[in-house]
């Protein structure tokens, strides 16, 4: 792109996209959060708006906090945040509050996504210019974060294995990743009629297939069947991951989250259990690594086999510090694979995969935030020249293609949603400072 030297942009391109980024996200505010993008995703998501903070903390740190906010305003007792708070109603997306079936203060979903906000957080505090602001809102928001780490490894991994389980793609933030296929076919469809609205937004070819959206219907129902109950749902739900993304992105967090308690001395007995549950998954995480292949899979519990398909959330280990030196090298040398791989990077299935589909939602496509994540984690660990190839590409999607939910990597078009507010958000924290 001739619109960089030595990889940063120039001051007139710069300026153009920081002011197209904000105004993106004042477009999709509704009030105190922030929607993806108006139609196909009218209500906030968990990650997305996590992430989307950190866009707002460049104009409005105040708003930024008030994201977060929000977000925790729909934590159920037990401590989880639905994936999904449905603070308005809306004809444009489905399935909505009434088919998810809850019966809290705030109507949502009764799962969560990959739970980067206390990252997010660590990010914001380190970052503002208000620090005052910023202690008060971590000290004020601390507890219920804690809150929400503790659910994800106590009703999520009661047994103590070190890996925590997910009941439903969607939980994953990577819906119909080719990770979750096998386990997916275990999975009855429903047996009754629906219409999709995500289809009357952005083209069948970008989005996951019926038959798809047919199991993953069920589990929604299944959910709702066994009232909520997460004993009776962890004993015999019939899709069960450990997930790569989740437990990478628990992993960092959590330790972030045990960082700004240091900071600020909020750290008690609770966090020091969140500490033990780190050192249970540094350990566990090896039983998700194949010696042949040189590479971690996702799992299907209830089989006990790795999902033997190489996706970018594998990658995730080293942003989550979960690996050796030497699978630190092997992963770097695989991003570096996955770069050469399509023309622009990084793909979320390897495109010598026989599953992968440049365009179609999380088979292939490249998501800005999980770039991010990954330059993080190879920049820490010294590996500059690969983190700083995947920023540049990234920066070089935004100069194509605008901001889109998501790219195709061999054309560098933009899909899916348009307008989109976490893509935004991660140009103006990452690619335009």
């Amino acid at each position: 792109m001739t619109t960089t030297i030595n990889g940063k942009l120039d001051a007139a391109t710069a300026a153009s996209l920081t002011e197209l980024a904000t105004k993106t996200l004042i477009a999709n505010d509704l009030g105190g959060y922030t929607v993806p993008t108006h139609g196909l995703y009218p209500f906030q998501w968990n990650w997305d708006s996590a992430i989307t903070a950190l866009g707002w903390m460049k104009s409005d740190e105040s708003r930024a906090w008030q994201e977060i906010d929000v977000l925790f305003s729909g934590q159920w007792d037990d401590g989880m945040v639905p994936h999904i708070l449905f603070h308005k109603d809306s004809t444009t997306y489905f399935p909505g509050p009434d088919v998810w079936g809850s019966d809290k203060k705030i109507k949502s979903t009764s799962i969560s996504q990959p739970p980067v906000v206390a990252t997010v957080m660590k990010e914001m505090l380190a970052s503002a210019q208000d620090k005052t602001l910023a202690e008060q809102k971590v000290k004020a928001l601390f507890s219920q974060v804690v809150d929400y780490h503790l659910w994800w490894y106590n009703d999520r991994d009661p047994e103590n294995t070190g890996l925590v389980v997910t009941y439903h793609p969607w939980e994953s933030g990577m819906d119909n990743s080719p990770s979750w296929d096998d386990a997916l076919e275990a999975v009855p469809g429903v047996d009754w009629e629906y219409t999709r609205r995500d289809t009357s937004h952005v083209d069948s070819s970008q989005r996951p297939h019926k038959s798809e959206y047919d199991r993953f219907l069920y589990l929604v129902d299944f959910f709702k069947r066994n009232n909520f109950d997460s004993k009776v749902i962890y004993e015999t739900c019939p899709y069960k991951m450990n997930d790569l993304g989740i437990i990478a992105i628990l992993h960092r967090a959590t330790k972030d989250l045990l960082k700004m308690g240091e900071q600020l001395g909020l750290n008690d007995a609770r966090t020091d259990y969140l500490a033990q549950r780190l050192e249970l998954t540094q350990t566990a995480i090896n039983t998700l690594w194949c010696k042949q292949s040189e590479y971690f899979y996702c799992k299907n519990v209830l089989t006990n086999s790795l999902a033997k398909v190489k996706t970018s959330a594998a990658l995730l280990t080293v942003y989550a510090g979960l690996t050796t030196d030497e699978q630190t090298r092997i992963i770097n040398t695989a991003t570096e694979d996955f770069i050469e791989s399509s023309q622009f990077s990084v793909a979320s299935t390897h495109p010598k995969e026989e599953k992968y589909e440049p365009q179609r939602y999380w088979r292939g496509p490249i998501w800005l935030h999980i770039n991010w994540m990954i330059a993080i984690g190879l920049k820490e660990a010294g590996f500059v020249t690969t983190a700083d190839k995947i920023q540049d590409d990234t920066r070089d999607l935004v100069l194509k293609s605008g901001y889109y939910e998501y790219f195709n990597p061999e054309t560098g078009a933009g899909c899916g949603g348009k307008d989109f507010s976490w893509t935004a958000a991660i140009a103006l924290h990452w690619l335009l400072d």
